[in-house]
């Protein structure tokens, strides 16, 4: 075939028709029923089956500034005499197939005549028929329509001649079939542009493409021809990357939505894996909703420089995480950053200095791709590239940059990035249900599954043992050495539900069972195993194969109440919170209430910061930030960093250092990646008697976390050798002590008695969360002196907690 491309290009060079006028914001919408094949040869190659038997043979290349069309009839019997007259009928079209556009561009005559030219054919040395026709480049693209007519025996009529199919011959000029893989937008070695698009409902996909930013109609619409254009169940298609074209969109055609509803199919819709989303464009009405529209842009993706970029690639027990909005972070006037930086990725690189004041280690970000703007960021438009809204000017690229930049920054500060994406849901902006409904949602739209159960369920909703999603995720050679966290909890009622999560050693969870049981403890509900259990690491739901640095656990966050709300609101409304106003609902002046409202706050950052897993703390808990009793997301304020400089945020980020630096220096017993030996831990209730599991009235328990030398040994070596810590000051050995926590939930005060400290150690405490602050933590500790014959007791209030560390007495 090659060398007869060669051949025919050769021997036959005249031009039957020119064209030269290009046609502008015209549509282009082809529906072909013709049986095509596509050679991966250049040039395209197109061959036809006529109804007759013959072949139809189409090559399409471009020269400089023209599209030369080679057409060439062959038939299955000797051509006979009358076949040396064969013309084709043909035109262009650009609205569908049965409307061909004027080909006399001078005139504004509109009969059949004047938009269809007969070209008659050229018998060539081979003894086959060819035609040559020849268009200037600016009028691509659009289709070449045509027909074979033929003169009858003695008749002054003419037989036509047309596919197998019984359908004109159509031929893309300006485009080709293109590749279906991959997804979105994507630039070939050729210089053109490839476009695919998964629907398995559409019936018919128009590609629908921009000359300018502004305009919010279409200039040029092209109809993918199914037999062309559609590999299976993705569309695609390819063009000249020259093409005056910036931004582009499609509209799907058929049952796509799960209802028949015919002004869906005017929706320009954003291509769900396109990289690089301009700003929404003007919104279709459709009854009383809006539409939002996001068209995806016809350009690479902006070139970055990662060099000197080192992913910190921290151990799951070493993290600290802080869960933040990018927007309301530092979009408060508070925050004194510029007005095209606050509010943004560049925003939350110019507060690193938080991190680090908090000793976080790690962000997660809530969801930063596009939204439906009433709803908010959990209800997502697109999956594939960051909001405008978090950029400095609203440009994508710029966007895009900034982001990255902030993750540069970050990582050169040890600064792990997360982030958020919910695939639960979407905005009513998106695109998904109309490019496919039945394939991106649940048709029954069981409204009981939460988060990340969704991805655990077949085709019909079913549970599945081993869903092939999460185990593809889990043994990805990319994604497997990321770290991945399953979100399992209910943000609309917080109701646990009971899910096992198949992980492959590979899959982390939200831990909402640890929220559960902390805060039924601390307002004086549940039974003391269960706080147990989330103190060591939540055994139930990691023990099998994972540990307890696959557990990421929370107190509050962003939906639900935030932690000063938890100790300030309890009303029936509220139940589900679990939480306690501390005695008067709402604001308050009394001193009581407010003194055990502090408290708790500590009390609540202390076990989240001691417990074995990975803690994650809200934006906004660390200033006492307040939704005024509201658990919706919608009530949540932009961060006030003015609250930082007020007693509360001083403290109260103070404490959250302390806790953070306490859980590296004793990392043997504080983060570990396996779980305590039974050796290794000793509980306790009153008076060193054995904790009261059963009874639901205890409010009271202690644990010892007993240090294994030679893991101390190894673990403070490290610390210092890192700088992770200080040690003490003296002769104090690398050996670290043994750590006792107590925890009293009761109204009433408990007098503690201490184990006998490892030999040659003494008991300080480090942590009393009813003490007035600064004495309620210090690094160096208060030592507990021996106020029994034989035995160390330390006085506790209600409702607070204590630790103690066993330390050297030389030092």
């Amino acid at each position: 075939m090659d060398m007869e491309r060669k051949l025919a290009y050769g021997e036959f060079a005249k031009s039957c028709t020119r064209i030269s006028s290009p046609i502008q914001g015209s549509k282009m919408l082809a529906i072909s029923h013709t049986s095509v094949v596509q050679t991966e040869e250049r040039p395209p190659t197109y061959l036809f089956r006529t109804e007759i038997g013959g072949q139809v043979k189409v090559f399409v290349r471009k020269e400089k500034n023209k599209y030369e069309v080679y057409v060439e009839f062959s038939s299955l019997q000797p051509l006979s005499s009358k076949e040396d007259k064969l013309v084709m009928n043909w035109g262009l079209f650009r609205s569908d197939s049965s409307q061909f556009m004027p080909l006399d561009f001078q005139s504004s005559a509109s009969d059949a005549r004047s938009r269809t030219i007969e070209t008659p054919f050229v018998r060539k040395s081979s003894g086959k028929l060819a035609i040559e026709l020849n268009f200037e480049a600016s009028l691509a693209p659009f289709y070449l329509s045509f027909q074979l007519k033929s003169p009858l025996d003695g008749d002054s009529k003419s037989s036509v001649t047309r596919s197998h199919r019984n359908t004109n011959f159509c031929v893309p000029v300006g485009f080709g079939s293109g590749y279906p893989a991959p997804l979105g937008l994507s630039f070939l070695a050729d210089g053109s542009v490839n476009l695919a698009l998964f629907s398995r409902s559409a019936e018919n996909v128009v590609l629908c493409l921009y000359d300018n930013t502004t305009a919010d109609k279409p200039s040029l619409e092209i109809d993918l021809d199914p037999y062309v254009n559609r590999s299976g169940d993705i569309w695609h298609v390819s063009m000249d990357s020259a093409l005056p074209f910036v931004r582009y969109g499609y509209r799907c055609k058929g049952h796509v939505q799960g209802q028949d509803d015919k002004l869906y199919e005017e929706h320009v819709l954003l291509d769900p894996y396109a990289k690089i989303i301009a700003n929404s464009i003007p919104p279709a009405h459709h009854g009383s909703g809006l539409l939002i529209r996001y068209p995806g842009q016809l350009c690479k993706e902006p070139a970055f420089d990662w060099s000197g970029d080192v992913r910190p690639g921290l151990p799951m027990e070493k993290l600290v995480v802080y869960r933040l909005n990018v927007m309301q972070f530092t979009k408060d006037k508070s925050s004194k950053l510029a007005n095209n930086v606050a509010g943004t990725f560049s925003g939350v690189s110019e507060k690193l200095h938080h991190f680090k004041d908090l000793g976080v280690n790690a962000i997660l970000l809530e969801p930063i791709f596009p939204f439906d703007e009433q709803k908010g960021p959990y209800f997502p438009c697109h999956f594939f590239s960051p909001t405008n809204l978090y950029g400095p000017s609203g440009d994508p690229v710029s966007v895009i940059n900034s982001m990255k930049e902030m993750v540069k920054r970050l990582h050169a500060n040890g600064i792990e990035v997360f982030l958020e994406v919910v695939f639960t849901h979407t905005g009513e902006g998106g695109s998904l249900r109309e490019v496919d409904n039945s394939s991106y949602y649940y048709a029954n739209g069981d409204a009981d599954l939460v988060n990340a159960s969704y991805l655990l369920r077949g085709f019909h909703g079913e549970v599945l043992s081993r869903p092939p999603l999460i185990e593809a995720i889990a043994f990805d050679p990319l994604l497997s050495n990321a770290k991945i966290i399953a979100d399992c909890w209910d943000p609309h009622d917080m109701t646990l539900k009971e899910i096992i999560f198949p992980h492959w050693k590979r899959w982390a969870e939200i831990n909402a069972k640890f929220c559960n049981d902390v805060r039924n403890f601390l307002r004086g509900e549940g039974r003391l195993s269960n706080l147990a259990t989330r103190l060591c690491g939540s055994g139930d739901i990691f023990l099998n194969g994972r540990g307890p640095a696959f557990s990421f656990n929370f107190i509050a966050r962003n939906f639900g109440l935030p932690l000063v709300d938890l100790v300030s609101f309890s009303n029936s409304e509220l139940a589900s919170e679990l939480s306690w106003n501390c005695g008067e609902e709402g604001a308050t002046n009394k001193t009581r209430v407010l003194e055990r409202r502090l408290k708790q706050i500590r009390n609540f950052l202390f076990i989240l910061l001691v417990s074995l897993g990975v803690p994650v703390l809200n934006m906004g808990d660390e200033c006492g930030q307040s939704s005024g009793g509201s658990p919706a997301y919608g009530d949540r304020k932009p961060f006030d960093w003015n609250a930082l400089r007020t007693g509360f945020g001083i403290q109260t980020t103070q404490f959250i250092s302390f806790l953070s630096s306490l859980r590296m220096r004793r990392s043997d017993l504080l983060q570990k990646r396996n779980f305590l030996k039974e050796e290794n831990i000793d509980w306790h209730g009153s008076d060193q008697f054995p904790p009261k599991w059963e009874d639901p009235s205890s409010r009271f328990l202690t644990m010892t976390l007993k240090a294994d030398k030679e893991e101390s040994r190894l673990s403070s070596e490290s610390s210092l050798l890192s700088g992770e810590s200080s040690l003490l000051s003296g002769e104090s050995s690398l050996l670290s002590g043994d750590l006792f926590i107590a925890f009293n939930a009761a109204n009433h005060s408990e007098s503690v008695i201490l184990p006998p400290p490892p030999p040659e150690m003494a008991w300080l405490c480090l942590v009393d969360t009813a003490l007035p602050f600064p004495g309620f933590f210090s690094e160096d500790g208060e030592p507990v002196l021996e106020q029994m014959a034989g035995f160390v007791t330390y006085k506790m209030k209600s409702h607070s907690c204590a630790l103690f560390e066993a330390r050297s007495l030389s030092s």
